[in-house]
């Protein structure tokens, strides 16, 4: 029997997902989204950039405005009415003060219960090297939810501290705690990937479709043996 995951918490009503680029959290984690917020939770988006290096057919003066555009739509898909960028350059975000003090305004301005970001780790599947963006801004993001409380850091933020963040929960890592079950939100969470066509027709020959549904209902079927069966997406959970 394989090692079962503990349910998330269920008892919040604010969301708060930071990531570095769209996309980030349509590979997978979407699903979980959909579920939450057809339960009536809010959940916010913020991205740390446009995804303009994203797309080597496309200049990135081009390929920001299509992939904001893009990642708009598929909030929209999965229930999310707010999504946010902060603009930093993609490709070379930099893991430091500034991008911690830009993750702690957005956390101190939305007052989230749980904060959701996406696999700080080296590696994928411990073979594929994570990307720099990844690393510093999930890393980022579990900073900020600790420094968002603190009244004596970052002080000329326009929100007062919030000191609320109960959990920071990690999207795609290798060494989950915890999963939701996604049996009502995975159809949103395929068509949710599949809002990001210019994206995906630029990474692969495969039908955008097939290519979304393939992706999104594999990793969900991958997870139910280690939880109870249901389709899940998975998470690692950092109390605090």
């Amino acid at each position: 029997m394989a090692e079962q995951l503990a349910p998330m918490p269920g008892d919040w009503r604010r969301a708060l997902a930071v990531v570095a680029h769209p996309d980030d959290l349509e590979y997978g984690c979407a699903a979980a989204v959909a579920t939450w917020t057809g339960e009536g939770r809010e959940v916010t988006y913020l991205l740390a950039t446009r995804g303009e290096a994203g797309i080597d057919t496309l200049e990135p003066a081009q390929a920001g405005p299509v992939r904001e555009r893009e990642q708009r739509a598929s909030a929209a898909v999965v229930g999310v009415t707010s999504v946010e960028f902060l603009d930093h350059a993609d490709g070379v975000i930099e893991y430091g003060t500034a991008l911690r003090r830009d993750l702690t305004a957005a956390i101190r301005r939305h007052r989230p219960e749980l904060v959701i970001t996406l696999n700080f780790d080296d590696t994928w599947d411990g073979t594929v090297w994570n990307t720099p963006d990844h690393r510093a801004v999930g890393r980022a993001t579990l900073d900020a939810a600790g420094d968002a409380g603190n009244r004596w850091i970052f002080r000329d933020t326009d929100a007062e501290p919030w000191d609320g963040v109960r959990w920071v929960a990690v999207a795609g890592t290798d060494s989950p705690t915890h999963a939701v079950d996604v049996t009502d939100g995975l159809e949103a969470g395929v068509r949710s990937l599949i809002e990001h066509r210019a994206y995906i027709e630029a990474l692969t020959d495969e039908d955008p479709e097939t290519y979304a549904r393939t992706f999104v209902e594999d990793t969900v079927r991958q997870a139910a043996k280690h939880f109870n069966g249901d389709p899940a997406v998975t998470f690692r959970l950092y109390p605090r």
